[in-house]
């Protein structure tokens, strides 16, 4: 044990504490029956430090590890998904303050907006990193989507990101503005062109359906990305939110009790009606089951604790939009609900639902 930790930058008191956990149990004994670590077993510590040194949480790390369909080539695909993540957000953070030096270097005056595009500027290429580890399809909304498509066999997928929920059998392209998604789409997705909902490289009617999903609050202008759609396609499928209903906010107790600066984020943002009428569709909930796989932000509103997680949150486009401080405080306050007690006494009622409707929508046009 003295050995693996010495090698692993470990105290050995760590590793007591890993065993005694059953987080990384050594599997073998010297011959003087002092424990020993095995081949496999190493593979493990390994894991468990490097998501450690990436911030994870002991919980989500035994969770993780834990995984029977997940072997050491998916840990070390995610793994190194989290490193680009980071590496792609500092890239962008220093290639901005880079441009402000120089603007400074030669007597230009620096707007606030200019002083703030090292935080969120670029928004999917400074979180879009983190969509391979927690942005999974997840196939009960995929199902309602899906059915929503119809009969189509040619589908525009409009800010596209990663592929997710892009059917398999179809004859899809795909739209995305961020370098950094179209880099992780994977190998064998649907071609994938690099422009931006507001201005679809495409003639009228050239698509059966057009499908969006989870992006339109990211365009520039989502009434005219939106038609856009429309124009290029027969039928119009989205998947967006409703923040047409008075005291919307109260709907899920994150922004009910943590973060009431999430109305200010969409005080911009078009009313759902607004998006209906712009397409002539009409609006289908969308529940989010307890154990949504794909990590928007509302899907962990059963399980409280994943927000207290960095790689969680990255790829949460709300957190770049709130600020730094507004993120800390809200995690602070949350994690110490969690510990108290408080959270489970305000929450009681939504420990046992298996579904909850949040406000996700799905507009079919």
């Amino acid at each position: 044990m003295g050995r693996v930790a010495e090698r692993a930058g470990v105290s050995v008191r760590t590793l007591h504490h890993y065993d005694e956990i059953g987080l990384v149990r050594p599997s073998a004994r010297t011959a003087a029956g002092y424990r020993a670590y095995a081949a496999d077993d190493v593979e493990r510590l390994r894991e468990v430090l490097a998501y450690r040194r990436l911030g994870f949480g002991l919980r989500e790390i035994a969770e993780l590890i834990g995984d029977p369909s997940t072997d050491a080539v998916a840990h070390l695909r995610r793994l190194r998904g989290l490193l680009l993540e980071r590496r792609d957000r500092a890239d962008a953070m220093v290639a901005a303050i880079d441009r402000e030096l120089a603007a400074r270097a030669k007597g230009l005056n620096v707007t606030p907006e200019e002083q703030l595009e090292m935080l969120g500027v670029r928004l999917y290429d400074a979180i879009g990193g983190a969509y391979t580890v927690t942005r999974c399809t997840e196939p009960r909304i995929a199902a309602q989507i899906w059915d929503a498509l119809g009969d189509a066999q040619t589908v525009l997928n409009v800010g596209a990101g990663t592929g997710s929920y892009e059917p398999a059998d179809r004859d899809v392209t795909a739209v995305e503005p961020s370098a950094v998604m179209r880099g992780q789409r994977p190998a064998g997705s649907a071609r994938c062109v690099a422009a931006a909902a507001e201005n679809l490289p495409f003639e009228d009617g050239s698509f059966d359906v057009a499908m969006a999903v989870s992006t339109v609050h990211h365009w520039e202008d989502p009434i005219a990305g939106l038609r856009e759609m429309r124009r290029v396609a027969g039928r119009v499928v989205v998947l967006t939110f409703d923040t047409d209903e008075p005291g919307w906010q109260d709907r899920f107790w994150l922004t009910r009790d943590y973060l009431p600066e999430f109305a200010a984020v969409l005080a911009q943002f078009p009313s759902l009606a607004g998006m209906a009428d712009a397409i002539g569709a009409r609006a289908e909930p969308v529940p989010i089951p307890w154990d949504c796989a794909d990590g928007l932000f509302e899907a962990y509103w059963r399980r409280p604790g994943a927000y207290l997680e960095d790689h969680v949150r990255r790829a949460m486009s709300v957190w770049t939009r709130v600020g730094t401080q507004t993120e800390q405080r809200t995690v602070q306050s949350l994690s110490e609900d969690l510990d108290s007690g408080r959270w489970a006494e305000r929450n009681s009622d939504v420990v046992d639902l298996a579904e909850a409707d949040l406000g996700l929508r799905l507009l079919v046009a």
